[in-house]
């Protein structure tokens, strides 16, 4: 099988309730030790824009709001799992801050609790399977605030926001169909691979550990090492590390004391039933994920929410796969699958070739792959003739209403207003984010934003970008800017080329850096970034 193996039952999984876990947790590496030279620093917002593109709220198993510290640990799930806390928490300055901030916004954990309804017990039951701290159960609220779609700065993705190297070496596979840093089993098991590994290489030291899932292995060793060299404390609380690794542990710290002191702080931690909510059914061939949540009895917004991993309209088409679904659902989904005859799985387009059209361009129109086509169809090449027939798989209902899709997502976040003015650019190539942030004059983690990328990622030729301004430019609305490459004539000048382009000759000289006081040369080339929906 192409993916990380699922095994068993996904949710469904026995929940230990006979006893604490047992770690080895090394109690004199988590320092109680309060830095007071420390001056008291600004609480970060933690706001969730910060991070995630949109919250997507689920129609299946919303957690009860209602006597929220009422339940015992073996009805509320929250209990349950901080009934094997074994960490103590430090009386510490960048704790208390972050504390103070989840205590006076308390519906921020009221959305972080109706996303993790799906997913919690499963990870419960992991961390008790690999004897690792249940405190770790609160770790996707610092990464993600549990939204599995959520995409950072870093390129980083899912609820444990794995980018793409360490997700691969943690076995999580990244392809056109299918994204293992969001499928919630997949990146669960590999956090806990990772962070295992993590702290065993830090001889047992959560902290240390911590901090080098969110900062990188080499930059917590090499703080340790000066500190040794300079005569300072290696714990946490004195390594210099970035910003953004010194507020993260106190975070997870906040909520693990805040949780573990919810009823004498009077913080109404909200309710999860102690049970699974959902449950894996495997389907052994590609099914429109449109198809399965009818079988499931719901919609397809709430099938994708338990199946992120997917990013297009139906599952990977090598392999077999599990479809996490209601745990009620589970045995009329499961008689309907039986039932389901191949071709009611996913629906077929006999398509007849015209002049023009290529398999590219065919896949890209019916939202699969090359490859698909020249394996459904066993061609030996991407050639293929005019009047040639070839079978396509094609979504069951209209591409929009696959509202979860990488492609819906995308449009959703490209629609977005953002300023007052929306240019679109095609990207061709040679561009880069870089570029394009220069010559629209726009900042470059803005421009990534805007098109559900960060700024690190590679754009590819004929990608479709938006740029928003905030004011008036000579640009019209839905412009459409491409980049050409123009050869210098013999009479050829700044100005005819400008006009010739209706472009500034101030643009031409920028993006080519030229020496205005040089003339242009025959043959010379220059870049130009044209608006071709200007007459």
């Amino acid at each position: 099988m192409k993916k990380t193996p699922y095994i068993g039952c996904l949710f469904t999984a026995v929940l230990l309730l006979s006893g604490c876990v047992t770690t080895d947790t090394n109690h004199s590496l988590m320092s109680q030790q309060e830095n007071t030279a420390e001056s008291s620093q600004a609480l970060p917002m933690l706001i969730e824009a910060t991070k995630i593109k949109e919250s997507i709220p689920l129609d299946i198993a919303q957690p009860v709001s209602d006597d929220k510290l009422s339940l015992s640990a073996e009805e509320n799930l929250w209990f349950a799992i901080r009934s094997g806390f074994t960490w103590p928490v430090p009386n510490n300055k960048r704790v208390a801050a972050h504390q103070r901030w989840f205590l006076k916004n308390p519906s921020y954990m009221q959305r972080v609790n109706q996303r993790a309804t799906p997913y919690l017990y499963f990870i419960k039951t992991e961390l008790e399977n690999n004897e690792l701290p249940l405190e770790l159960a609160l770790l996707p609220i610092v990464e993600s605030a549990f939204e599995p779609f959520a995409y950072s700065h870093g390129r980083a993705a899912g609820l444990w926001q794995f980018v793409p190297s360490t997700a691969k070496s943690f076995g999580m596979d990244i392809d056109w169909w299918y994204d293992g840093r969001r499928d919630v089993y997949a990146s669960t098991k590999g956090a806990m691979k990772f962070l295992a590994y993590l702290n065993k290489r830090f001889n047992g030291d959560w902290l240390h550990a911590l901090a080098a899932y969110n900062s990188g292995e080499g930059r917590v060793r090499q703080a340790i090492k000066r500190n040794k060299l300079a005569g300072k404390p290696t714990d946490f609380w004195h390594l210099d590390l970035p910003k953004e690794t010194r507020d993260y542990v106190p975070k997870l710290l906040a909520l693990v004391d805040l949780l573990q002191n919810a009823e004498a702080k009077s913080y109404d931690w909200p309710q999860i039933d102690n049970q699974p909510a959902v449950t894996s059914v495997y389907v052994d061939a590609q099914i429109d994920l449109s198809v399965a949540a009818e079988l499931a009895g719901i919609s397809t917004q709430a099938l994708h929410q338990l199946n992120p991993g997917f990013n297009r309209w139906a599952t990977d088409p090598a392999g077999k796969y599990p479809l996490f679904i209601p745990i009620e659902s589970q045995a009329v989904f499961s008689q309907g699958i039986e039932m389901l005859e191949a071709d009611q799985r996913v629906q077929w387009q006999r398509h007849q070739v015209s002049s023009g059209e290529s398999l590219g361009v065919l896949a890209t129109r019916y939202q699969t792959t090359k490859q698909v086509i020249k394996d459904v169809n066993s061609l030996t090449s991407d050639t293929i003739v005019i009047g040639q027939h070839l079978m396509i798989p094609k979504a069951k209902k209209s591409l929009d209403t696959y509202t979860l899709s990488q492609q819906q997502r995308l449009t959703k976040t490209q629609n977005r207003p953002r300023g007052q003015t929306k240019l679109s650019h095609v990207v061709t190539s040679g561009d880069t984010l870089w570029d394009l942030s220069r010559l629209y004059k726009v900042n470059l983690s803005s421009l990534a934003k805007w098109n559900g990328l960060a700024p690190k990622d590679p754009i590819k030729p004929g990608m479709k970008l938006v740029i928003w301004k905030n004011q008036s430019i000579s640009a019209k609305a839905d412009s459409i800017i491409r980049k050409l490459t123009y050869t210098v004539r013999s009479g050829d000048s700044l100005s005819r080329i400008a006009s010739k382009f209706k472009v500034k000759i101030s643009q031409i000289v920028q993006w080519n850096t030229l020496d205005v006081k040089r003339y242009l040369k025959p043959g010379q080339q220059l870049k130009l970034f044209v608006d071709v929906t200007r007459s």
